[in-house]
């Protein structure tokens, strides 16, 4: 990767503040861009990251907003740009997860991770695409998962979004090709964030088991595929879902 390959461009990453987001922050601003790390409630940690990023020489802002809310959604793509600059590059990220039963996937569970998960990929690129169109360029990853791509029983709700995300992903690289706009997506395996803290030892040691590669996947390793995604060394790429799972989505 050119150190800095994405100078001069501007970037959003929601949920960016921790996880998977957080790594693809931290490589945005070391290879150049202008970064708007969104984040829901964690405003102190959200405010420390950004001073982190400044401290090793980058530009980054953080601003508040809950992606289901399109209204909030406006507000921070508004103040993203006034602030940084247009959004040329879009990493929808921000996400939750709930393992349970499908007796315990209550409505509101239902909905709410649709809300967030896949409405909310659907209210941030909307918000972002009409900048893009008029400016002709663009490059945007979903961040799916394989969830999205096997039977998931302990995580119906959420599987049902991450799917939407890869067919959301596929139809709007199609609409958007001709307009010089990018939508690639990712689909991780099980990664070392917060979002499995629910996910009891036990499990995780199945999983780990039915792992072909036997470990638990870093986030590095899924942010290295998000810039490949948005940079220009995958420029004749669009409407393709890259997996990265250790090998387990090819078993059950």
């Amino acid at each position: 990767m050119n150190q800095l390959e994405f100078a001069g461009k501007t970037a959003l990453v929601t949920g960016g503040s921790k996880g998977i987001g957080r790594v693809c922050c931290e490589q945005l601003a070391a290879a150049g861009a202008a970064v708007i790390v969104n984040y829901s409630s964690s405003e102190k940690a959200a405010l420390e990251f950004v001073e982190q990023i400044a401290s090793s020489g980058g530009r980054a802002i953080a601003l508040q907003a809950d992606v289901s809310s399109i209204d909030e959604v406006q507000e921070m793509v508004h103040a993203g740009e006034e602030a940084l600059g247009p959004i040329d590059l879009l990493v929808n990220n921000a996400g939750i997860f709930d393992y349970v039963p499908h007796d315990e996937t209550t409505p509101d569970i239902w909905q709410r991770t649709l809300n967030v998960n896949l409405t909310g990929t659907y209210n941030v690129t909307w918000a972002v695409k009409p900048g893009m169109i008029e400016r002709g360029y663009g490059s945007i990853v979903n961040m799916s998962s394989i969830s999205a791509l096997r039977p998931r029983p302990l995580s119906i709700a959420y599987a049902v979004s991450k799917a939407g995300m890869i067919s959301l992903t596929q139809s709007l690289s199609v609409a958007l090709a001709k307009k010089g706009i990018r939508v690639n997506a990712v689909a991780p395996g099980l990664i070392e964030t917060d979002i499995i803290s629910d996910v009891s030892q036990s499990d995780l040691d199945n999983l780990i088991n039915q792992t072909p590669m036997e470990r638990i996947g870093q986030p590095k390793e899924i942010a290295d595929l998000v810039l490949f995604l948005l940079s220009e060394r995958s420029s004749f790429m669009t409407g393709q879902t890259l997996v990265a799972s250790g090998g387990r989505v090819m078993l059950p």
